[in-house]
């Protein structure tokens, strides 16, 4: 009896805040179901082109308006005699590609821009709020537009000028949430002991601010993709 209470018992694991999140999402069946289509997507984005004997670009005049499942051309041909299902994944990549990669772009700027204004705040906050909205009060097509000019039609300079006039909106939503997190005991205890402002933003602010920023993301990608189709 003596050993066994004297023996160590061993320390209860926590939940964290990925556990959390991964029990709200099985939760969510409509969640889970759009994040199954997604994978999908994803998967015949990158496979789908495997799937067809004809690449996506080959012009065959002898096979004009084919219908589904002749001649290997398994959703057909267009105009030109295109295989439909090898330029349907093509096209998926690319608009996945740049939804990501756009939205990343944003995301960094964004985050980075929202809670140094935020945190800092003062003539800084009100300077750089200020560069915001002049850039808010551009047409946003005609900034992209003019970016594109000025740096070439490569695709993936395309991506990073989409990403480049994304980032306005999520810097707002971020300096809004500084401003309330860096009145919080926790981040009063990190100046307490010493930590300089960059620590503080990077090791407390921004990881709090992950909640809102995923949801915001989540409609930053099908925006992204839409002005990369209209583009």
């Amino acid at each position: 009896m003596t050993d066994l209470a004297a023996s160590p018992r061993p320390a209860a694991r926590g939940r964290s805040l990925t556990d959390d999140a991964i029990a709200r999402l099985r939760a969510n069946r409509a969640a889970t179901l759009s994040l199954g289509v997604l994978v999908l997507l994803t998967l015949f984005a990158l496979f789908g082109p495997l799937l067809s004997p004809w690449p996506y670009d080959q012009v065959n005049k002898d096979h004009v308006w084919v219908p589904p499942l002749t001649d290997g051309h398994l959703l057909g041909t267009d105009a030109l005699g295109r295989d439909l299902l090898a330029r349907l994944a093509m096209g998926l990549r690319v608009s996945l590609a740049i939804g990501l990669v756009a939205t990343l772009v944003s995301l960094v700027i964004g985050v980075a821009w929202g809670a140094t204004a935020g945190y800092i705040g003062g003539a800084v906050d009100e300077a750089m709020m200020r560069i915001v909205d002049v850039l808010y009060a551009l047409p946003f097509i005609f900034f992209v537009i003019l970016l594109m000019v000025a740096f070439g039609s490569n695709i993936l300079l395309i991506f990073v000028a989409i990403g480049a006039v994304e980032w306005l909106t999520m810097s707002r939503i971020v300096r809004g949430q500084t401003l309330s997190l860096k009145q919080k005991e926790f981040i009063e205890a990190a100046r307490a002991a010493g930590l300089g402002r960059l620590s503080i933003v990077a090791r407390h602010i921004i990881p709090n601010l992950l909640g809102p920023v995923a949801v915001y993301v989540t409609l930053t990608i099908p925006a992204v993709i839409l002005a990369e189709s209209f583009l």
